[in-house]
């Protein structure tokens, strides 16, 4: 007679969110999140990114909800992939981060899950929610640019 060793296995619910550094001059456009977690905090706009949809898409429809701020998908350009376990409090969620400059004149409204909405200058852009702070930074160096 073997012994058996059973395993068992923990499955993991992954979420997959697309989030946007979306750049007007030297300044970053966040939202103040209206929802825990962290609410009332600063952030990227972000969000799920629903069945069918790419990132890309995803990214761009949030922005517009979130901001109002319209642009191409295809003029987002990808800065990375954010998976590290513990990112956000609800459990883990894997975000594309995408990065789209827009027109100075470009205005701003909060919609959606934003109670506000703020252009903030890059260097004050620190104490975000989530990992938004290294993703704002990976966009500045990845692109050796004071934007």
């Amino acid at each position: 007679m073997s012994d058996t060793t059973e395993t068992t296995e923990t499955l993991e619910t992954i979420r997959y969110t697309a989030d946007v550094v979306c750049i007007r001059g030297g300044h970053v456009l966040l939202i103040e999140r209206g929802w825990p977690p962290h609410q009332g905090q600063l952030a990227l706009p972000g969000g799920h990114v629903d069945p069918g949809e790419t990132s890309r898409a995803a990214a761009a429809r949030e922005l517009l909800e979130e901001t109002g701020v319209h642009v191409d998908p295809w003029d987002m350009e990808l800065i990375g992939i954010y998976d590290a376990p513990g990112r956000d409090p609800r459990g883990r969620y894997v975000t594309a981060a995408y990065l789209v400059t827009v027109p100075a004149d470009t205005t701003a409204r909060a919609g959606d899950d934003a109670a506000a909405v703020r252009w903030i200058p890059l260097e004050n852009a620190c104490g975000l929610a989530f990992d938004h702070t290294d993703i704002v930074t990976a966009a500045r160096h990845r692109h050796n640019s004071p934007f």
